[in-house]
């Protein structure tokens, strides 16, 4: 379906399989095709511990200190959408990946690409959004670079930030420390980012308003953290949360099980899902992330969540079990059936 002037279609996949060889949009995805892309180029040819854990932050010692150190791009089309835009976007992804790892951040270094004719006043008020957004997340922006293309060469303007960051001694949270009778939380609704995102650029306009989740979850984090044990923590952006529990399954080796009835999804999102033939399970989050936890500290950790204003809304929606690797989905009616990576493209351009 297409909605509004000159809008793309809604739910297509622009994503041929085999990928063959060229690079396709379905490579950015976060999903099957993009695990692809950096197990065939770059782990091999870049090979250290540190990188082959595929987390969303490094680690690393450096004077006897643990530092995380992530980057991201940007590249989210349009710029301006519900909620948010690219500039507050940039901020709150790259702290969000340093907190995955359980990191105080530090400082950012951001790098603009601006294309030629992009207004100045909306490149002022990217530039607020995202100081405000370091504001909000303790962080400082120290360094950065910027380069202006063509016309045509852009889409108005793409965003790379870097993030410096402090882990504490002792903690040490991966996708590869998952263990049979851990819970799955998920710390809000999921789906709500990619949905705000594609009602704009499809000019879709739904009975309530859908707006971006995006932003930094170093505090809820820390409230989890000091309540429970928790094994690995992953922020659920392209791919969305059956993504990034296929990724954990395979890391750990381990079976997971998804509770359908249990995932929260805003009653909004859901029926927008519907209308444009998305799966909210694939849909892109920007302040939503999942915790392994022990077991045992299920409870605990839920409280810890829910005591955040950005986790009133978590839910422990599934549990690592003993079993052959990959992740089961128990539907609503109580039958089973496989949940697989995102395979193309479902929704372009998101983050």
């Amino acid at each position: 379906m297409t909605a509004g002037g000159n809008a793309e279609p809604v739910g297509s996949c622009p994503t041929p399989l085999p990928p063959g060889e060229a690079v396709l949009l379905g490579h950015g995805s976060g999903g099957r095709l993009t695990s692809e892309l950096i197990d065939g180029i770059f782990l091999d040819r870049f090979a250290n511990p540190e990188l082959a854990r595929l987390g969303d932050s490094a680690v690393v010692e450096v004077g006897g200190l643990r530092l995380a150190f992530t980057t991201d791009a940007f590249v989210v089309t349009p710029a301006f959408f519900p909620g948010s835009d690219i500039g507050a976007l940039s901020v709150n992804g790259t702290v969000n990946d340093l907190a995955m790892v359980g990191a105080a951040p530090l400082f950012l270094s951001a790098a603009f690409i601006l294309e030629e004719g992009l207004l100045v006043e909306d490149l002022t008020t990217i530039s607020d959004s995202m100081a405000e957004a370091c504001r909000v997340a303790g962080v400082t922006l120290v360094t950065g670079d910027t380069k202006v293309v063509e016309r045509g060469g852009a889409d108005g303007i793409f965003i790379t930030t870097s993030g410096v960051g402090l882990v504490p001694d002792g903690l040490d949270l991966g996708p590869d420390r998952l263990l049979a009778g851990d819970v799955i939380l998920v710390s809000g609704p999921v789906g709500t980012h990619g949905v705000a995102v594609m009602s704009q650029r499809a000019g879709i306009g739904f009975d309530v308003d859908i707006v971006s989740d995006t932003a930094p979850l170093t505090g809820l984090v820390e409230e989890v953290l000091a309540a429970a044990e928790v094994h690995c923590l992953r922020d659920a952006t392209r791919g969305g949360l059956a993504t990034v529990l296929c990724e954990l399954a395979s890391a750990s080796q381990v079976r997971l099980l998804l509770r359908e009835a249990d995932v929260p999804v805003l009653d909004a999102v859901r029926a927008a899902c519907a209308t444009l033939g998305l799966d909210p399970l694939y849909v892109a989050n920007e302040g939503v992330c999942v915790a392994a936890v022990a077991g045992s500290d299920a409870d605990a950790a839920l409280r810890a969540a829910r005591s955040h204003p950005l986790g009133a809304r978590a839910a422990i929606v599934g549990l690592v079990e003993s079993g052959p690797e990959g992740v089961q989905l128990e539907t609503a009616v109580g039958t089973r059936r496989p949940i697989h990576m995102l395979a193309g493209e479902a929704l372009p351009r998101i983050c």
